[in-house]
């Protein structure tokens, strides 16, 4: 019982009850909130495909720029890439050559040669002496009737030595300065300074690609900015009754951001198909070439990772075309 004057105690079970129904309440709601966002997303996504399919000329003339400007550049960076990987083989090719000195014997110059096959970073050492090197000079140069009439052999015993697969190219270079120091070399001389040159053309090359893209990236995001300029004055009375009746200017943009969204991966599609086909048009004339030096190289091309690289940035310049273009014109646009 409850003494007389005192107040009874209150119920807290449904004031906790009623926090609990809040809370539910909350989280259905913004789990509707959450499906209807995606759901409009959805729509918008699948109603800007159709808008593009149903005008499919137009959409092909403008997915068709798109792919040209991915293309040229994608091809000449795989067609670069595959120079690099073939001239990576040239400098494992690389051969140092060592000519002794004349007064050197050939007992000391087979020692010498034994002393640089033990260093790490040398393959092999074939040894050739200065005999052998006038018998081949004689049978390859046709002076031979010049040269028996020299009294002495003019040629030095030369050393011809092979490095290590993986060694790079400071490391033989300072491998040439080491043997060039010593004293039983007359000449050290490392066959690959037309390599370097070869190397500092195609920074020069891929420096060039890179501005290309750059531009030709510039060139997506106008044609792409035009595409929707174009469409965004034609749906002009739509845009002006949707925001008669409230719409924001996010939800009218919407379709539009899609809609380059889908040029651009259109776009990139077809490039990767482009450079995939020319890739494989020249892949024969290569491996005829790679036949005559004796190589079994396999042309490269874009690969599911490189492709897939050219749908991503396709559809980014397409978005960012189409941002570009709706942000500008939108605004311009209101109920009068």
């Amino acid at each position: 019982m409850t003494p007389r004057g005192a107040r009874p105690a209150p119920d807290r079970q449904p004031r906790s009850e009623a926090v609990s129904v809040q809370a539910r309440n909350h989280t259905i709601g913004l789990g509707n909130r959450l499906s209807a966002w995606l759901l409009g997303h959805l729509h918008t996504i699948v109603f800007s495909l159709g808008r593009l399919a149903r005008a499919p000329l137009a959409t092909l003339m403008t997915a068709g720029v798109i792919a040209i400007s991915l293309a040229l550049p994608a091809g000449l960076y795989v067609l670069l890439d595959n120079l690099r990987t073939v001239s990576g083989q040239w400098e494992q090719a690389a051969q140092v050559s060592l000519f002794l000195r004349q007064d050197l014997r050939l007992e000391q110059a087979q020692a010498f040669a034994d002393e640089i096959r033990s260093l790490p970073e040398v393959d092999a050492v074939t040894l050739i002496p200065a005999d052998q090197a006038l018998e081949e000079f004689r049978r390859t140069s046709g002076f031979g009737d010049a040269l028996n009439a020299l009294n002495e052999n003019p040629l030095p015993t030369v050393l011809s030595i092979q490095p290590r697969v993986g060694v790079g190219a400071a490391r033989i270079k300072l491998l040439v300065e080491t043997l060039g120091s010593r004293d039983a070399v007359e000449l050290a001389q490392l066959d690959m300074e037309w390599l370097e040159r070869l190397f500092a053309m195609m920074d020069i090359v891929l420096h060039a690609i890179a501005i290309i893209a750059v531009l030709l990236g510039l060139g997506v995001l106008l044609a792409v900015g035009n595409t929707i300029r174009l469409d965004i004055e034609n749906r002009r009375d739509e845009i002006v009754v949707s925001k008669l009746i409230g719409a924001t200017n996010a939800f009218i943009r919407r379709p539009f951001l899609y809609g380059g969204i889908w040029y651009g991966l259109l776009g990139g599609l077809v490039a990767w198909i482009v450079v995939s086909i020319g890739m494989g048009v020249i892949d024969d004339p290569v491996q005829q070439l790679t036949h005559l030096y004796q190589s079994g190289y396999q042309l490269r091309g874009l690969g599911f990772g490189g492709g897939m690289s050219l749908l991503l940035l396709g559809g980014a310049l397409g978005w960012c075309g189409a941002w570009l273009a709706v942000g500008r014109h939108l605004r311009a646009i209101e109920p009068t």
